[in-house]
């Protein structure tokens, strides 16, 4: 990881998504942003310069995208990662989807995903919904509807 800005375009959607959940809140990461509902963080962005870095995230983007690409090409320099919570059935087929989705190697429940040009922006809207309701108390998670009924 580095310790760079997200792109405003970025966070923009993003926070369309994560702000109007209930009772949430955004704050600087140790890089990039997360947000937080009370103590329990469902969504973080930053940057992650997989040629550079040995976190585990970034290997995992390097794989997934050497895996998309059968070996022949991979990105450099910067790319934006997104991380949230999931869990059971949906958790195994994101994680063992291949890109954009990849396992990380903190937390049972955290999945990464690389956001690009052809990022599906409905389905991180989903995505980010469900992490919510993953990380806050079930009378909040009770007030969200999904994302594909409104």
């Amino acid at each position: 990881m580095v310790d760079a800005e997200v792109p405003l375009d970025v966070l923009t959607r993003l926070r369309e998504v994560c702000l109007n959940l209930p009772e949430t809140y955004e704050e600087p990461a140790w890089t990039g942003t997360r947000w937080r509902i009370r103590t329990n963080t469902f969504a973080h962005v930053y940057l992650t310069d997989w040629s550079v870095s040995s976190s585990p995230s970034a290997r995992a983007i390097a794989a997934a995208t050497a895996a998309a690409t059968g070996g022949l090409t991979t990105p450099e320099g910067l790319t934006t990662t997104l991380t949230f919570r999931s869990h059971g059935e949906e958790f195994e087929a994101l994680t063992n989807a291949g890109a954009p989705f990849f396992r990380v190697s903190w937390g049972a429940n955290v999945v990464g995903m690389r956001l690009d040009a052809d990022t599906d922006w409905a389905e991180v809207a989903e995505l980010l919904s469900e992490s919510y309701c993953v990380q806050a108390p079930k009378k909040l998670a009770a007030r969200v509807t999904s994302p594909e009924a409104t």
